[in-house]
C-alpha cells in the first residue's frame, strides 16, 4: 500500500504559500498514541501547554521510557515539574445536570492536581485550569426545557438514592456544581428546587499540547484508561476506542500556543481570538448576552467546518470521512451539491455501529434519539445524492463473534467504537481534529485540529487511517483516490456475508435501521444540541 498513485484534484481551496507543518507523526490508537505523548512530555525543557476535555492523572504510563520514573501520569507530572519544566493544563468542566458523571470527573482531576501540588519540589511551576464554558442558556430556554432538565434531576435523586454512605461523600466533594442546586432532605433523599437553572449548552473539547513552543501532539483523543485501546481492538466491544492523533512540527505548533494561551479570554469575550493561521484550524463560540431567549452559544470561529465545506467542493475522486457523528446537514448539503455537480465523486463514511451511550449504557433519552435522527437525515440525503454505487457506509467490528444483541454489537460481532475525527479529500488536503461532524462540533464547543496540503502528510494520513481498516497486504488499489471505492466496497460487502472468523480487515455494512427506528425530530431545538 505504499505506493497508491495520486490523482490531480482542482487548485487547492486556499493554496498555502509555505508548509504549516515540517515533521509529521501519524498515532493510531492510544497504543501509539499515549507512550508518544510520555516522551514528548519527558523530552520537554521548558514549558508544556495542555488543553484536554478529560484528564485523568492516574492513567498508567504505558512508554519504556515513562515507566522508570513512575506508574501513573502523577508520576510523569511531578518527575516534569521537578526537572524545571512549567506546565500549564486546561481540563474541561460540564453542566452538572446534564452531564453528572463528567463533571465529577472533572474535579477528580482537581483533586489530583492538589496531590501534584504537594508532591513536586516545584508546585509554582503547574498551573491548571478547570474550564466550564462561559455560554449560558437564556430566561426563555431555561423554562422551555425545565420538563428535560427536571427528569435528569429526577434520574440524579434515583442515583443518590442507591449510593452507599461512602460513595455519596465522595459524590458530594467531586460536584461541587451540582451541590449548589440541591440538598439532601431529613430522609437523605437528594432533592432540588423547583425552579429552572443555569444551563451550560457548549464545552471545551479540544486535545492538544504544545511543548517548548515547536512541537504539537493533537487529535480526538483524551487522557484516562477508557480511552486505551489497541490496534487489534481485541477486547470487551465497551472497551474499544478507535481514535487518531499526530505530532507535528512546523508553525502549526507556534499557531496552537497562541491558540491555547488565549481562547479562554477569547470564549469569554475579555479579547479577539488570534488571526487565522495556515494550517490550523478552530471552533470557538461565546456567551451571548443579554438576550432572554438565548439558547446557543454566538459562534466566533467554525474554520473546521468551512475548510470542510471547501474542500469537499473541490474534491473529483473520493472522500473519506471517519468520525464519530455524522450529523451536521450544512456538511451533507455541501456533499449533495458535489455530488450532483462531479458524477465521477464517490465517498467512503465510517461510522461506529451506534452511540457509545445506545451501545454500552442502553440510553434511549430523547438527546439520543434526536441525535440519531440528525444522522439518519444526513445518510439518506447523501444515499439519495450519490446512489448505492458511489456511496459506501461501513462500521468496524472485531474478528469473533458476539454472543449480543443489542447494539453493542453488528452482523454477529462486537463493534469497535469509532471516536477518530479525519476528513481526507483525494490527495490535495485532508483535516484531523478534535471536533465530530456534528453541529455542535461545528458551532458550539471549542475544537483544534490540523488541514494538511502536502502531499506525503495527505498520504501518509491516508495510509494509516484508512489502512488500518484493511486486511494485511492489501494492496496499492486500495488506497488509490480513483481505484480504493470499489475494492473498498468489495471487501465490505464480502465480510458483511461471511460469518465473523472469516472476514478480512474490520469491516461490515453500518445498519442504520435500528436509529431510523427510535429516531425523533425536535422541532424548536437546534441541531447543535447534541
Amino acid at each position: 500500500m505504499e505506493n497508491a498513485s495520486h490523482s490531480t484534484p482542482d487548485a487547492d481551496p486556499t493554496p498555502a504559500t509555505a508548509a504549516s507543518v515540517d515533521h509529521f507523526d501519524v498515532l493510531v490508537t492510544a497504543e501509539e498514541a499515549y507512550p508518544a505523548f510520555e516522551r514528548a512530555f519527558l523530552a520537554a525543557r521548558s514549558e508544556i501547554i495542555a488543553s484536554f476535555r478529560v484528564i485523568d492523572l492516574a492513567t498508567r504510563l504505558r512508554s519504556a521510557e515513562a515507566q522508570k520514573i513512575g506508574t501513573t501520569w502523577m508520576d510523569l507530572v511531578v518527575h516534569t515539574l521537578d526537572r524545571g519544566v512549567a506546565v500549564r493544563l486546561v481540563a474541561s468542566d460540564f453542566d452538572p445536570v446534564a452531564a453528572p458523571d463528567l463533571h465529577q470527573l472533572a474535579w477528580r482531576t482537581l483533586r489530583q492536581v492538589a496531590a501534584v501540588r504537594e508532591l513536586t519540589r516545584q508546585p509554582a511551576g503547574l498551573t491548571f485550569t478547570l474550564a466550564l464554558h462561559d455560554a449560558r442558556t437564556g430566561t426563555v430556554p431555561r423554562l422551555v426545557f425545565y420538563p428535560i432538565v427536571r427528569h435528569k434531576m429526577n434520574q440524579l435523586a434515583r442515583t443518590w438514592r442507591d449510593m452507599n454512605e461512602a460513595e455519596r461523600d465522595r459524590f458530594r466533594i467531586e460536584t461541587p456544581r451540582l451541590q449548589k442546586i440541591c440538598y439532601e432532605d431529613g430522609h437523605g433523599r437528594l432533592c432540588f428546587p423547583l425552579r429552572p437553572v443555569d444551563l451550560f449548552p457548549a464545552t471545551h473539547h479540544q486535545k492538544m499540547a504544545v511543548f517548548d513552543r515547536e512541537t504539537l501532539y493533537i487529535g480526538g483523543l483524551d487522557l484516562n484508561e477508557r480511552r486505551y485501546d489497541t490496534k487489534r481492538h481485541r477486547r470487551a466491544a465497551e472497551r474499544t476506542w478507535h481514535d487518531i492523533q499526530v505530532i507535528a512540527t512546523g508553525p502549526v505548533a507556534q499557531a496552537a500556543q497562541a491558540h491555547l494561551e488565549s481562547f479562554l479570554d477569547s470564549v469569554a469575550d475579555r479579547t479577539a481570538p488570534p488571526a487565522a493561521a495556515p494550517g490550523f484550524l478552530r471552533t470557538l463560540s461565546r456567551r451571548r448576552r443579554g438576550v432572554p431567549l438565548r439558547l446557543a452559544p454566538r459562534t466566533l470561529l467554525r474554520e473546521i467546518e468551512t475548510r470542510h465545506i471547501e474542500a469537499i467542493g473541490k474534491a473529483r475522486h473520493l472522500i473519506y470521512l471517519e468520525t464519530q457523528f455524522l450529523r451536521h446537514l450544512p456538511l451533507a448539503r455541501a456533499l449533495e451539491r458535489r455530488a450532483r455537480a462531479c458524477p465521477g465523486l464517490r465517498l467512503i463514511v465510517i461510522l461506529p455501529a451506534a452511540p457509545e451511550d445506545a451501545a454500552f449504557d442502553s440510553n434511549q433519552g430523547l438527546d439520543l434519539r434526536y441525535g440519531e435522527y440528525q444522522q439518519v437525515r444526513c445518510l439518506m440525503r447523501l444515499q439519495r445524492a450519490f446512489g448505492p454505487d458511489r456511496f459506501l457506509v461501513a462500521s468496524p467490528v472485531q474478528p469473533r463473534r458476539s454472543d449480543s444483541d443489542g447494539r453493542d454489537a453488528l452482523e454477529d460481532a462486537p463493534l469497535i467504537y469509532v471516536h477518530s475525527k479525519v476528513s481526507i479529500f483525494d490527495d490535495f488536503g485532508a483535516i484531523l481534529s478534535s471536533a465530530n461532524l456534528n453541529g455542535r462540533s461545528m458551532r458550539w464547543d471549542t475544537e483544534a485540529g490540523l488541514y494538511l496540503d502536502q502531499p506525503a502528510h495527505v498520504e501518509a494520513l491516508r495510509r494509516r487511517v484508512m489502512g488500518h481498516w484493511l486486511p494485511p497486504q492489501s494492496d496499492a488499489a486500495f488506497l488509490d483516490p480513483q481505484s480504493a471505492f470499489r475494492h473498498w466496497r468489495r471487501l465490505v460487502e464480502t465480510n458483511s456475508a461471511l460469518p465473523p472468523g472469516k472476514r478480512q480487515g474490520f469491516l461490515v455494512r453500518y445498519d442504520s435501521d435500528v436509529a431510523r427506528d427510535i429516531a425523533v425530530p425536535v422541532p424548536g431545538l437546534p441541531d447543535e444540541v447534541v
